[in-house]
């Protein structure tokens, strides 16, 4: 079974990502094509990118930076639930990314983007721009939530059905790209 990490990619002290997330992770394992897993980029503190040398050689110094390749490397697909921040991606998000570079390659994305009005889109729209460099596949297929605010109730997110149906189409479209893909993962 492909695994699918999601990551929690804002940091900031009473996000709203955290419940978002966990709605989310419940209905990708109801949906049963992947082994899910829930990854906190503020659980994993990454420092501001460290490593002396390019991630291209993969000669990693630290061990954050080891641990954090060998999860991405276990991946076979991803979600993100991200946050708007000035019109762009979350800075935890790109530093992310930053260290590393073959672990990303030839793998699907799906997002799980929330803000205003915007529900979060220009975020994923920024962030589909940096993924594209490492080789991953950006999907069209997203779960978009606009004033998520009213959506949160005693700490519970509760999507709507047109979230609901759009968790479902884009989990669906993960699991092709995922298995087309995986020929170019040599798997």
């Amino acid at each position: 079974m492909p695994e699918l990490h999601v990551l929690l990619c804002s940091t900031r002290p009473g996000r709203a990502g955290e419940p978002i997330a966990h709605w989310f992770v419940e209905r990708a394992r109801a949906h049963g094509g992947f082994g899910v897993e829930l990854v906190d980029l503020k659980a994993l503190a990454l420092p501001p990118l460290d490593e002396p040398r390019h991630p291209r050689l993969a000669q990693y110094e630290h061990e954050h930076t080891k641990r954090w390749s060998a999860q991405v490397a276990r991946a076979d697909a991803f979600v993100m639930v991200t946050p708007e921040y000035n019109f762009s991606s979350p800075p935890a998000l790109l530093n992310a990314f930053d260290y590393l570079l073959h672990e990303w390659a030839y793998k699907p994305a799906g997002f799980v983007s929330y803000g205003g009005v915007s529900g979060g889109t220009r975020s994923a729209q920024m962030t589909k721009q940096t993924m594209t460099a490492l080789k991953m596949v950006p999907l069209v297929e997203a779960v978009h939530i606009p004033f998520f605010q009213k959506l949160i109730v005693d700490g519970e997110f509760r999507g709507d059905a047109t979230q609901e149906k759009a968790v479902s189409t884009m989990l669906d479209e993960l699991l092709r790209w995922e298995s087309a893909l995986r020929v170019l993962r040599g798997k």
